[in-house]
């Protein structure tokens, strides 16, 4: 075979780093915004950021006074002018961010040193005590709630140190994780520790506070609380020992009439244990826990206005960029390397993005808003099926576009807060031909179950039957598993006395 060489033109699609970093930053949250926006800051010295994320944070001086004059006071409250070189990253801004066009080097006015913020913030040396910032006391733990209360009791050191090896056993819930036996059986043998010793350090830890503390076992951990609990009469209290100590498993299952046939008592009497027992903490510790509760910022805001729903950028989100005016000077002047311009492009490519980002944002919250205006009205009942495909094709964008967009974005409605793709969901067909939205019908389960009676609570088959009374064909094993994604209980530990 004869070697001939053919020259071939062809179309293929290439992503340009441009674009790579326009499809990252439409996925990522707001968090991770603002760390991607930070980690550029320190790389790029081209790019300054406009507002300060802990403006509005209390800041301290080296003596622990109020710092009087920080940067809140001295940031503009007005963006410069568009002939000044700043774009908005959140798309209200109205150039191209030229590096050539940045005006005063305004950033180096509003930066103050922290020398002379400490002279502005303590002129007066006779500030009153009272001017100095309460700061927030670290949360005590289990371990040294405990330990508190053993180093006030009179017992010996050895003792001491008894009780904090249980102590140390606890878990986050206040239960003894290993047996007595297990604990005996890892000391050294040299102390010669004697059982008996070791189970009168773990009633000593039970007869703390909280009540429950230290036991092996949820019957254990309830009794000992029904035990110290004040102002109840003795009769309920046996019988609440008893019910947890050998019926629990009865009474989590809700099998009243088996626990009223063991214990021999009315409604009345097992309706009063039953109180009792609920006023008991299953989880002791858990107050104890460091477990800090984390925050949504929306990234979009919904109110209502005269001719329907207005549809917002929340501001707070929406970090404001510029070019450097120092180094945009540099590169006007021709004083500049090739790493500044290239540093330059990227800074460019940073604000563009960031504006297109929350443009992107904000056109498919407004269609979403514009095909679920029935439930900004009349809430989730309310919800019309809907789809990715629905929203790419009004707005001409891919489905992959709409799927980064409305993936931990969020939205503040009259409602509560949601994520975007809350109000996306697959529907179920009605008898007159129509579809019902899923989420329109889980929202109808939640009004069935909470509107239920107690004594007799609506099985699944029944929910199944009633939806089908208003129209919408459901099977049960539908209404079974929506009822299980809303966290709701079967029929058997709905039923109360």
């Amino acid at each position: 075979m004869k070697q001939t060489l053919q020259l071939k033109t062809s179309q293929h699609l290439a992503l340009t780093p441009q674009l790579q970093q326009s499809i990252r930053l439409l996925q990522l949250s707001t968090l991770e915004l603002h760390q991607e926006i930070e980690q550029v800051l320190g790389e790029n010295p081209l790019l300054e950021r406009l507002d300060d994320p802990l403006d509005r944070s209390v800041r301290l001086l080296a003596d622990g006074a109020i710092n009087n004059g920080s940067s809140t006071n001295t940031t503009p409250d007005a963006p410069p002018a568009s002939g000044q070189g700043e774009e908005n990253g959140g798309g209200s801004g109205s150039g191209e961010a030229e590096g050539g066009d940045s005006g005063e080097a305004g950033g180096a006015e509003h930066d103050m040193e922290w020398g002379d913020a400490g002279h502005s913030g303590s002129g007066s040396g006779g500030e009153e005590e009272d001017g100095r910032p309460q700061l927030e006391a670290s949360p005590i733990s289990l371990r040294e709630h405990l330990m508190e209360q053993v180093r006030l009791t009179c017992i010996s050191p050895r003792d001491c140190a008894l009780v904090e090896i249980v102590v140390d056993s606890l878990d986050d819930n206040g239960y003894l994780e290993e047996s007595l036996d297990d604990i005996h059986a890892r000391l050294p043998a040299e102390l010669e520790i004697e059982f008996e010793e070791l189970r009168t350090a773990l009633s000593l830890v039970q007869s703390m506070d909280p009540p429950g503390v230290g036991a092996r076992s949820a019957a254990e951990c309830l009794a000992l609380q029904i035990r110290r609990m004040p102002g109840v009469a003795m009769v309920t209290r046996r019988m609440a020992l008893v019910i947890v100590e050998r019926y629990l498993t009865w009474f989590a299952q809700r099998e009243f009439n088996k626990l009223k046939k063991a214990l021999d008592c009315d409604d009345e009497d097992l309706r009063e244990a039953q109180a009792v027992i609920r006023q008991c903490n299953p989880h002791p510790g858990a107050a104890f826990a460091s477990d800090v509760s984390d925050f949504v910022v929306p990234d979009v805001i919904v109110r209502r206005a005269k001719d329907g729903w207005s549809v917002q950028l929340n501001p707070e989100v929406m970090p404001r960029l510029r070019v450097n005016s120092i180094y945009a000077a540099l590169l006007k002047q021709g004083k500049s390397e090739s790493q500044l311009n290239a540093q330059l492009q990227e800074a460019k490519w940073l604000i563009k993005n960031m504006r297109q980002r929350f443009d992107t944002i904000l056109r498919v919250a407004q269609a979403i808003v514009e095909r679920q205006r029935n439930f900004f009205s009349h809430g989730a009942v309310a919800m019309r099926p809907l789809v990715l495909r629905e929203i790419a094709d009004t707005l001409g964008l891919h489905e992959s576009t709409i799927s980064r967009v409305t993936t931990q974005k969020y939205m503040l409605t009259p409602h509560g807060m949601f994520e975007l793709k809350y109000f996306f969901g697959s529907h179920v067909a009605t008898e007159a031909g129509g579809e019902a939205s899923s989420t329109a019908i889980r929202a109808l389960i939640v009004q069935l179950t909470g509107a239920e009676d107690p004594k007799n609570p609506l099985s699944d088959s029944k929910i199944a039957e009633m939806l089908g009374e208003q129209g919408m064909v459901i099977a049960r094993r539908t209404v079974a598993k929506y009822r299980e994604a809303l966290k709701i209980p079967p029929v058997s530990l709905r039923k109360s006395l």
